[in-house]
């Protein structure tokens, strides 16, 4: 077993004073959300990769060879990275290989870098801004209307809606609408950021990227635009369509950047929030009609900013947040943040069929992700054991308390009364029940386990009536300053309401967010608000415009406590800086990710635990099972509201229904914070769960 220090440097804001707290971990470390966001304890390459067996590095060697024998039907070279260690390799590891289309997965770098740097001030912009000639060849494309309208954005995800050949082709669609694979689209966008920086782009790449990684111009080079003139504004003209050639330890160590969130040796190459944008499917792209289905299939459901990946599970046996670039010839860097792995493979062509679909790659891919030894099976958790809890110990499930039957949601507060108030919803809420089915119903919770009770509060202001989808329902409750804020879904798509005396009357927010934050819910501190870490407010959200529809990300947003009411006050998180800060903006169509789990984030509930000083965030693991009697449950902790996060307990399978939303309510949790219960809306009903955690001696 290999121990290693992990130094988690926590910066305060609001004028606080810098806290370094040290930390000692057991086990192999090296996540790519965990120690690699710091650089004691990661483990990066030198001129060559550190070696180690499969076996050192939890893998099984026959397994694994399975993927390299596949791969070897093309020839060529491979090797696989995991914890920044080669296990395997195959093949002339120094040998160039002609990339094709995995270009535009290390082009788009280029885009991260042009971000960070301010060049390019958001990818919502139009392309027109940092290209005056954009899309006027062919000269059709200016009768159509559409040029005006394409977004760096569209370029990136390919819906701009040019035509597959790299030169000047045609526009075949309005921009947003369709998902086409194209080269033409990609040249575009390179073609901005050259004029962005007013440099070559293989000189901007390798000083500020590949150099610094490692990659020497032995090790890749970048030819000349094959489809255009050479040169644009008097710059070497250079293409994300195709053009690159590397071996495959270059294309390793461009695949451990991304594993590593853009960081390499302590310094941010490109923004954490870059790469997360990268990995997942943009909210507006999936679902898209797909131009050409025959060949692409489904691929507007998994493909990110010129990466493809699995977020909609395709490969069923293959984690969901594993990502590629994918060239002609099947050249491949795959990256599983999950499994902390980085694999590289190139020679000839393993798709027989020349199409788009994941059949022709997935026996490489698979066999890798299979040969990860885990207890229980192979690993699911998005994220790497917290160390702080390593585990929880659950109450028998004899002795899970369930009152208010048929009634479910239940996110709760505590308020300045001493008392807890919650919300249900489809039901009756608490013995006796309402005459009328409610979808939103108002309780009060009176006491401790066992031997609390609920209250129903009637309210004309506050109930609301409707089954499922089409009745309004509460997915956060905050008490601040003696006043109860709810958050409420389903109302297109969520609102707020407050009450000054304790749910009896409400008011009604007159604005709603329309985009995102489609089940929202509160951060919850102490007692009315008590312990709270600043004067924001912090709300969570499964990036969706809608309660019943799984994201690959969550958001987040904060508002001072005096202006809950006040929509223009609220910031939206968009990720971490190089110090490793939030990064706030008031354009909501500019929030990052604050959590990814692609296919797996649903409803959830956050709690500060002040006694472990750890946030707790329970989710319920989306799946195809009625989550309200079977479905999973995963449990993550962070020292901050924004991350990051660690698992202290995942599983797809718990082993009582997880409900469609649970949360720690503050109250009941012992002031060692190692004794908590989980509220939670299992079997349709308002149920409680002992739960003892296991702390880390260390």
């Amino acid at each position: 077993m290999i121990i290693e220090d992990l130094l988690i440097v926590m910066k305060g804001s609001m004028g606080r004073k810098t806290l370094i707290i040290i930390v000692l971990v057991g086990g192999i470390v090296g996540s790519a959300y965990g120690v690699s966001e710091n650089d004691r304890g990661a483990v990066w390459p030198g001129r060559k990769w550190e070696q180690a067996r499969p076996e050192e590095m939890g893998m099984d060697a026959a397994i694994l060879r399975k993927g390299r024998d596949y791969a070897l039907t093309g020839g060529g070279s491979g090797c696989v990275i995991r914890y920044g260690r080669c296990v395997m390799q195959w093949g002339d590891q120094t040998q160039r290989y002609d990339l094709k289309s995995t270009t535009k997965a290390i082009g788009i770098t280029a885009v991260g870098l042009a971000l960070k740097d301010g060049k390019i001030n958001s990818l919502r912009d139009q392309a027109k801004k940092y290209h005056p000639s954009f899309g006027i060849q062919p000269e059709s494309n200016i009768e159509t209307g559409w040029l005006d309208k394409i977004t760096l954005f569209h370029l990136a995800t390919q819906t701009a809606g040019f035509d597959k050949s790299g030169g000047y082709t045609k526009l075949m669609f309005e921009p947003g609408t369709k998902w086409s694979y194209s080269d033409g689209g990609p040249n575009w966008l390179a073609e901005c950021v050259t004029l962005a920086y007013g440099q070559d782009l293989n000189q901007l790449m390798f000083e500020r990227v590949f150099g610094p990684i490692g990659i020497s111009t032995s090790d890749l080079t970048w030819r000349n635009n094959a489809y255009r003139p050479k040169e644009i504004n008097g710059i070497k003209r250079l293409e994300f369509g195709s053009g690159i050639s590397a071996n495959v330890d270059a294309m390793a160590r461009i695949g451990y950047l991304y594993l590593r969130r853009g960081r390499w040796q302590g310094k941010q190459i490109i923004p954490t929030w870059f790469v997360d944008m990268v990995r997942i499917v943009p909210q507006t792209v999936r679902g898209l009609p797909v131009v050409k289905r025959e060949s692409y299939f489904n691929a507007s459901d998994h493909y990110g900013l010129l990466w493809w990946n699995n977020a909609d599970g395709t490969m069923a046996k293959v984690p969901r947040d594993t990502y590629w670039s994918w060239g002609l010839y099947d050249s491949l860097i795959v990256v599983i943040p999950s499994l902390d792995i980085v694999a590289a493979r190139a020679g000839k062509s393993l798709n027989k069929a020349g199409d788009s679909g994941y059949k022709s790659i997935e026996p490489f891919i698979e066999p890798i992700v299979l040969s990860v030894m885990q207890e229980g099976g192979r690993a699911a958790a998005p994220y790497p054991p917290s160390p702080v809890i390593k585990g929880i110990e659950w109450a028998p499930a004899d002795t899970i308390t369930r009152r208010a039957s048929g009634s479910d949601n239940w996110p709760i507060t505590w308020a300045d009364d001493d008392n807890q108030y919650t919300a249900y919803g489809d039901g009756w809420g608490f013995e006796p029940k309402t005459k009328k089915k409610l979808s939103l119903g108002i309780a009060k919770i009176i006491g401790s386990p066992p031997d609390f009770r609920g209250v129903n509060i009637r309210t004309d202001t506050g109930e609301r009536i409707g089954q499922g989808a089409k009745g309004a329902k509460a997915s956060g409750l905050l008490c601040v300053d003696g006043v109860l804020y709810m958050l409420v879904r389903n109302t297109g798509n969520s609102q707020i309401a407050w009450s000054t005396d304790h749910g009896k009357n409400w008011k009604w927010c007159d604005w709603k967010f329309t985009t995102s934050f489609g089940a929202p819910t509160f951060l919850n501190f102490g007692k009315n608000y008590a312990g709270a870490r600043d004067n924001f407010v912090y709300l969570y959200s499964h990036d969706s415009d809608s309660a019943y529809k799984p994201a690959d990300r969550m958001v987040m947003a904060r508002v001072r406590k005096e202006q809950i009411r006040n929509r223009d006050a609220y910031e939206f998180f968009k990720g971490l800086d190089d110090w490793r800060q939030p990064i706030w903006t008031k354009d909501i169509h500019d929030r990052g990710a604050v959590f990814i789990n692609p296919g797996r984030c649903y409803r959830s509930g956050i709690s500060y635990n002040a006694g472990l000083k750890r946030y707790l965030w329970s989710q319920t693991i989306y799946g195809k099972d009625d989550m309200r009697f079977k479905g999973g449950l995963g449990i993550f902790d962070a020292s901050e509201p924004w991350g990051p996060w660690t698992t202290v307990f995942y599983t797809e399978q718990w082993d009582v229904g997880p409900g469609e939303t649970s949360c720690f309510p503050t109250k009941w949790m012992g002031s060692d914070g190692k004794t908590c219960y989980l509220l939670f809306s299992g079997d349709d009903c308002f149920s409680v769960r002992k739960a003892a955690f296991n702390i880390n001696d260390n």
